[in-house]
């Protein structure tokens, strides 16, 4: 299996210019450690994890200490000056050495990228351009479905129902797929993630075994109401 097999193609990004309030929020809400900085073209410019939000001071010598926590749920005159501080958009905290793969990198050269580099999940890139994200809940998932991290790529069918599937599961079941992922290995498919009611888990099921090619279907997503997350 290779990176194209396993990762999250519905990527959640942000700008240089995006506050770390908001950065805040989408990690939150997505139930990730990092976001990837883009510009227009989608091109990677940088990474900002949950480690560069609280490892950031107001000034590198001082203290480092988790000041954005502040700045996200106080209101206080504090707050609003930290909010103010150097420190507020992504480009002044982003990691802006990011280790990137392709999308025919070998899992197995993905987990130790992973190991080396003590990185969660690493972009995926066409060209420079931004297609996918491989954290390392997807390396389980290409572990379960293929029994092992070393044996050999996915097949162009499967890769047609994984892509085939993602697409109903977001154009036609409203479902959000930057929560869900989809390995598929010689027709049998896995579904994993989060999901907001169990009408949305049955319609990703059957959306599945609809699709020509498939032999079985494993639903691991877990249900989660909406309101856990809701603003």
């Amino acid at each position: 299996m290779q990176a194209h097999d396993v990762m999250t193609a519905k990527v959640v990004t942000v700008g240089i210019e995006t506050g770390v309030r908001e950065i805040a929020g989408l990690l939150l809400k997505h139930r990730i450690s990092a976001v990837p900085v883009v510009d227009a073209d989608r091109r990677v410019l940088g990474i900002v994890s949950e480690g560069d939000l609280m490892r950031r001071g107001e000034n590198e010598t001082e203290r480092r200490h988790s000041w954005w926590l502040e700045a996200v749920f106080s209101t206080s005159n504090g707050a609003e000056r930290s909010i103010k501080s150097p420190g507020r958009k992504a480009a002044d905290i982003m990691t802006r050495t990011v280790i990137a793969v392709a999308e025919d990198t070998p899992l197995f050269e993905i987990a130790e990228l992973l190991e080396k580099h003590h990185v969660k999940r690493v972009p995926v890139t066409r060209d420079g351009t931004l297609v996918g994200i491989v954290s390392r809940a997807n390396l389980l998932h290409g572990l379960a479905a293929k029994g092992s991290a070393t044996a050999g790529t996915g097949s162009s069918d499967d890769r047609a129902i994984r892509k085939n599937l993602l697409d109903t599961l977001s154009n036609e079941a409203g479902i959000d797929t930057s929560l869900i992922n989809v390995t598929v290995s010689d027709g049998n498919v896995h579904i994993w993630g989060i999901i907001g009611s169990d009408v949305k888990k049955t319609a990703a099921r059957v959306a599945a075994e609809n699709i020509p090619g498939v032999k079985s279907v494993e639903n691991h997503l877990r249900q989660i109401p909406g309101w856990v997350w809701a603003q």
